[in-house]
């Protein structure tokens, strides 16, 4: 019966693999100069975000099952360790989340950051599910005074500069 298990981990652990070769996130963030706020829309993938929220869990947390009153401190606390905004090197603002929904596969997460002050730039650091995954890319489109920019956060390169 132990072998059965661990063959049926081992398959259900190679089949979640194969659901998508990638570990990837989008992020798409505008800049709105009359509440010098970053609106951000977020997308991951739902199994390796649920993956992140599990570890340290006493059970697995389930994104479609989890009632939001429990759901969303793991989510705002995971969001506030793994991504970090700030206008000057080593500032992390109060991240404000929003919300999510669902999209087949993936779950688009929502918050906002209100800016300190007028700026041309922010410094973004972006960790999300890096720890999870050695291959974990982190995508930014960032659009900000009528200029629209992207960067891309890998293990490594996980903090970065974005000036408009």
């Amino acid at each position: 019966m132990r072998r059965f298990v661990a063959f049926l981990g081992a398959l259900l652990v190679a089949l979640a693999a194969w659901a998508h070769p990638y570990h990837a996130s989008i992020m798409e963030a505008k800049l709105n100069p009359k509440t010098q706020q970053l609106e951000v829309a977020l997308k991951v993938f739902t199994d390796d975000m649920e993956t992140a929220l599990s570890q340290g869990a006493a059970r697995p947390v389930r994104l479609l099952e989890t009632p939001a009153a429990q759901l969303t401190p793991l989510i705002s606390n995971y969001l506030r360790r793994s991504i970090a905004v700030g206008t000057k090197p080593g500032e992390a603002l109060p991240l404000n989340y929003l919300g999510m929904e669902r999209e087949k596969d993936a779950h688009w997460i929502y918050f906002s950051v209100k800016l300190n002050k007028r700026t041309q730039g922010i410094n973004l650091s972006h960790r999300l599910l890096m720890e999870q995954f050695s291959d974990q890319m982190n995508i930014v489109n960032l659009e900000a005074n009528g200029k629209k920019l992207s960067a891309l956060f890998r293990s490594g390169n996980d903090t970065q500069r974005i000036s408009w």
